[in-house]
């Protein structure tokens, strides 16, 4: 594939990545967070299984791949549903900014903890700008403690953090494919949703919803994880993972750009300033390997 061509894809597949928060804060109008963590795993597994049977990747599993699979099935149902609940009180764009600003700050932070490696100067203060970018985005500066614990802020922060810790789980499954291993998360958490927490009734119920809905969750499924998802590790397979993460900062600029268009969401000043900051702090800190400690 001609490489402008795939530069092309890149930025679309995290246009969707932010185009997914919006759409998740529109069907929070019309199901409730285990029916649309169902919906949504239960449909990408499906659509994945072509991607990974036209690639022949391996789907045989070793006991420790079991295993971290079935933590990270839990974490990111636990991530999905807080985001949901998130967004369910919350502004989609302001979502779609602040955990995914959030998360690689905090996937250093955990990463550096976990390696028990010491920070240095320059990473300190990349963190300190990434501190100063959240605390903007939270408009710390009222002094307002009900709208800077908001339940929203609460569940995106809690998001911010179940993220990373998914991520260095999938990266410690060195004898499978990150791809497959998606796979069969979505498999086992879609599975305990639908035995548990979702009525057999979901089918008829979502069978009678309007068009809006149809499209906003052909958007979070089809769009910006079966496509957005597969471009992007393929994009990391062919272009390499580091170059291929600087594409990320497309999508907290999209989540807020689209949310102003589709939702009338307001976008303030401090959120603007906040997202620069912390943009410029998870560049500082890209220039640390962070995928060579993942694999420790």
């Amino acid at each position: 594939m001609n490489k402008n061509l795939f530069y092309i894809l890149m930025v679309l597949a995290m246009i969707f990545w932010g185009a997914s928060w919006i759409s998740t804060k529109v069907l929070t109008n019309y199901i409730n967070e285990y029916e649309l963590v169902f919906l949504r795993m239960g449909i990408c597994f499906i659509t994945m299984f072509p991607i990974i049977y036209f690639y022949k990747l391996s789907f045989k599993l070793d006991i420790k791949s079991f295993f971290l699979i079935l933590i990270a099935s839990l974490i990111l149902t636990s991530y999905s549903i807080s985001m949901f609940i998130g967004l369910k009180h919350g502004s989609g764009g302001f979502g779609g900014a602040f955990v995914t600003t959030l998360i690689p700050i905090n996937t250093f932070i955990l990463v550096a903890i976990l390696n028990k490696k010491t920070i240095s100067l320059k990473h300190s203060f990349a963190l300190i700008l990434g501190a100063f970018g959240v605390l903007n985005m939270l408009n710390i500066w009222n002094f307002d403690l009900s709208e800077i614990f908001s339940k929203d802020t609460l569940y995106f922060l809690l998001a911010s953090i179940l993220w990373p810790i998914l991520t260095i789980i999938t990266a410690k499954a060195t004898k499978i494919n990150a791809f497959v291993f998606t796979f069969y998360t979505y498999i086992i958490s879609s599975f305990v949703l639908f035995v548990f927490f979702v009525d057999t009734s979901i089918f008829e119920k979502v069978a009678n919803l309007d068009f809006i809905f149809w499209f906003n969750l052909f958007v979070i499924t089809i769009l910006s994880t079966t496509f957005a998802t597969s471009i992007y590790f393929i994009g990391a397979s062919k272009l390499g993972a580091k170059e291929v993460s600087s594409f990320v900062f497309f999508v907290p600029a999209s989540a807020l750009i689209i949310g102003a268009i589709f939702l009338d969401e307001e976008i303030t000043s401090n959120t603007i300033i906040g997202t620069i900051f912390t943009i410029i702090a998870i560049y500082i800190l890209n220039n640390l390997n962070l995928f060579k400690l993942f694999k420790k």
